[in-house]
């Protein structure tokens, strides 16, 4: 499940797009500010961005020079509000992969991202094994040892963060701003580790000794497996 960070300060439209891109199956990561974008990028690098021209303390195109001089596979379309052909061929001549004009239908956005997407990542990762375990994104099933699995649209979502990430530790909160929304629930923790606990049952052979998600005390998750 790729992660797609959106960098723009209209509340608006990054809601209506986290809403949008978490419904075709993307883990969402939003920014409203350059800094928030760069604190994201420091902890995780994303599959794509979308960045908008002109944010409150910064400029895309900056952003986009800066990232792609360290992160050269890295798809970043551009977003903003200026329609002038100079204004494209500058954030193209920045390094993005695409360019976008508001106002635009999220629907296009989503076929744009997953054509930078498909230029970007091998084929062969429609289907990820791990161990006994299997993922085809493509159908969005989940098999172990060849048994498919009946997860929850959240148990999806989540297994496939952990798996993207795995034999890295997730925080609770890094957790939480890519899979759901800061308003929606008080007690964050006890919902992650909940969601936590029910995939475990579906995916783990011994509870007791959980061969792929592993508790760092303090901290979060981690995904163990032998690359």
């Amino acid at each position: 499940m790729p992660d797609i960070m959106i960098v723009d300060d209209d509340r608006d439209i990054l809601t209506v797009l986290e809403a949008n891109l978490k419904l075709h199956g993307f883990v969402v990561l939003p920014a409203r500010t350059a800094q928030g974008a760069r604190e994201i990028m420091a902890e995780e690098t994303p599959d794509l961005v979308v960045l908008d021209l002109i944010l409150p303390d910064g400029d895309g195109m900056d952003l986009c020079r800066e990232w792609k001089s360290v992160h050269r596979s890295l798809p970043i379309i551009m977003l903003t509000a200026r329609d002038m052909v100079s204004d494209r061929v500058l954030g193209l001549e920045s390094g993005a992969d695409d360019y976008m004009v508001k106002p635009f239908e999220p629907i296009e956005l989503i076929a744009r991202i997953r054509a930078c997407l498909r230029r970007y990542r091998p084929a062969d990762t429609e289907v990820v094994r791990v161990g006994n375990l299997v993922i085809d994104r493509a159908s969005m099933t989940v098999s172990v040892r060849g048994k498919k699995v009946d997860l929850t649209p959240r148990e999806y979502q989540l297994l496939n963060l952990l798996v993207d990430h795995r034999n890295r530790v997730l925080s609770r909160d890094f957790i939480r701003r890519s899979l759901w929304k800061e308003s929606q629930v008080y007690s964050w923790s006890r919902v992650i580790d909940v969601h936590i606990q029910h995939l475990r049952q579906k995916i783990e052979p011994d509870q007791n000794s959980p061969s792929y998600i592993r508790t760092v005390v303090g901290t979060g998750y981690m995904f163990e497996c032998d690359e």
